[in-house]
């Protein structure tokens, strides 16, 4: 069966992150390192799995339980995002089908606003004006040093941010509704390239 994209989906999205944002989180994403990780939910204190991911090079592949007939695909250096089922032959953009894609991506550890708010715009749901992020101190997760950020939009939404240093990526995300999202089970090991691709055929 022949891969398509889903017919409703436009392809114009890389043209509006030209610049200085897109080159940062070019350079993060390149930095990145090799690993997978349980994605892990928490609603009044009451645990559930949220999904897998892997990362290899800046790009990530989300496996969430939400979404069972296919997985996400991004790219933060292009940036893209593509929600792929693999047995319907189909891909399309990833918009707002999950927030996972636009939380968990490579992101600077010291200023990772910028990668957030370009993947918010990507799926079409970031407010006009710059994003910005405030240390608010370290915290040790799980034995994993992390530095701690709140991140506010221009139109007041925030939510906070665990950056695991070592990684650069975010350990533990808390969205202003109270869920919780973390990485549990880190296994720091090569990814396969093809994971991260789109399906042959």
């Amino acid at each position: 069966m022949r891969l398509r994209k889903a017919p409703w989906c436009v392809l114009v999205v890389a043209a509006l992150f030209a610049g200085a944002g897109l080159a940062a989180s070019s350079a993060v994403a390149a930095q990145a390192q090799q690993f997978s990780a349980d994605i892990i939910t928490r609603h009044d204190d009451v645990p559930a799995p949220a999904g897998r991911l892997s990362v290899l090079d800046g790009k990530v592949r989300i496996e969430a339980t939400e979404h069972q007939d296919g997985f996400f695909l991004v790219d933060t250096m292009k940036p893209s995002a593509y929600f792929m089922r693999p047995g319907a032959g189909l891909y399309m953009e990833a918009r707002q089908s999950s927030r996972l894609t636009r939380l968990f991506v490579p992101v600077a550890p010291d200023a990772p606003c910028r990668q957030w708010q370009a993947m918010a715009r990507l799926a079409g749901v970031a407010s006009e004006g710059e994003w910005r992020c405030e240390r608010t101190g370290e915290e040790t997760i799980d034995g994993h040093s992390t530095a701690m950020f709140r991140a506010l939009s221009a139109d007041g939404q925030e939510f906070f941010g665990w950056i695991d240093r070592e990684r650069q990526f975010p350990l533990q995300i808390r969205t202003e509704d109270g869920v919780v999202f973390k990485l549990e089970r880190i296994k720091d090991e090569p990814q396969p390239e093809s994971s991260f691709e789109l399906p042959a055929g």
